[in-house]
């Protein structure tokens, strides 16, 4: 099988994470007879840097011609890098924005894996995080408050503001099958998150996913009300499988989520499309203090490659090759610095990417 996949480095630590990446897939496709084909665009400062905007138009071309994206890491400091005195739609972030409404990603998939070497670094009590967890939060990332309509206006002396929520039973009913198709994949439990107590779209986004439910008899479907979700999710995170939810609920728990793990080198992450389309990227920021160092660690963009092999090739095998050889290097005791703990052993990037590939 031929994998044609667009590679963006971006900033910071990105080209040095990707590499290592690059490094896994290669071997994984050794091993099991694909053909890698990577092409690399610019986005970002880096973009900037040579083409004075954050993302070419053809750079969006080649993007759209493969069959998905893996990212590393876009921005610098906002401190000091001079790409930060540029105008808001001229600056590395607004890369971003722009390949995903242009790739239409509308589905943001966000494991949050507490891996039994790094107990230790979980905030939660011992007889909590002794179980461990592995979860995925399905958030929708096109709709909801944030792209709803909005103004401020002057009402009896005083400012005004309004944010509108809205959803279309279309918007629900695609990142709904998106979830219910990835449970599938995983324990088979999906967990929809709403406000239905409250919110009329809450109401209507229960009554779609009920919906959708009918026609995968073989997941598991449960609803839960955010606020109680939030509570859950540092009293049992090992309850949940695939949390489904809207836009700004979806913001919040991830982030919450990603912390309960305690380290977010580990963190991948994917946005898909209706297709199996995706872009995939750590959930980390471009650490432009330690770039170039040998220091980052590559493991949450190998994780992502894993992903997608997973959600946009169908290649389970291959993906679970890769989470397994990540567990072993742990298992043996292999740290970078951001997750080092007394008795095991210090590497850098390029040691890691070697340790997991030859474990492959």
């Amino acid at each position: 099988m031929k994998l044609n996949i667009v590679c963006i480095p971006g900033d910071g630590i990105g080209p040095e994470i990707v590499t290592e990446a690059k490094k896994v897939l290669n071997k994984v496709a050794s091993v099991n007879g694909h053909e890698m084909d990577f092409t690399d665009i610019l986005m970002g400062g880096a973009s900037i840097d040579v083409h004075g905007v954050p993302l070419t138009d053809e750079a969006i071309e080649t993007a759209k011609a493969a069959d998905a994206v893996l990212m590393g890491s876009i921005g610098g400091d906002t401190n000091t890098s001079p790409w930060y005195k540029l105008s808001p739609e001229k600056r590395p972030e607004a890369g971003l924005l722009k390949i995903r409404k242009s790739l239409g990603l509308f589905a943001n998939l966000r494991p949050a894996i507490l891996y039994p070497e790094l107990r230790g670094a979980c905030p939660l009590k011992e007889e909590i995080s002794v179980k461990g967890f592995d979860m995925l939060i399905m958030r929708e990332l096109t709709g909801g408050l944030y792209f709803g309509e909005r103004h401020t206006v002057e009402k009896d002396g005083q400012k005004v503001a309004t944010d509108t929520l809205t959803y279309s039973e279309a918007e629900i009913r695609r990142i709904a099958i998106k979830g219910f198709e990835i449970a599938m994949k995983r324990r088979r439990k999906v967990t929809s998150v709403d406000k239905a107590n409250v919110l009329d779209s809450s109401r209507l986004w229960r009554a779609v996913v009920n919906e959708v439910a009918k026609d995968f008899p073989e997941v598991t479907l449960e609803h839960m009300l955010v606020d109680n979700c939030a509570m859950q999710l540092v009293k049992d995170p090992s309850q949940f499988d695939v949390i489904l939810t809207e836009n700004m609920f979806g913001d919040i728990l991830s982030d919450e989520a990603s912390m309960v793990t305690g380290s977010i080198g580990m963190l991948a992450s994917a946005s898909l499309n209706d297709t199996k389309f995706g872009l995939y990227e750590p959930s980390h920021g471009s650490a432009p203090d330690i770039a170039g160092k040998d220091l980052a660690n590559p493991i949450a963009t190998i994780l992502s490659a894993a992903m997608m092999l997973r959600y946009s090739f169908d290649l389970d095998k291959e993906a679970d090759a890769i989470e397994s050889a990540v567990d072993k290097v742990l298992k043996d005791g292999y740290r970078t610095g951001d997750i080092m703990s007394e008795g095991c052993r210090k590497v850098g990037c390029r040691e890691m990417g070697d340790l997991i590939a030859e474990r492959i």
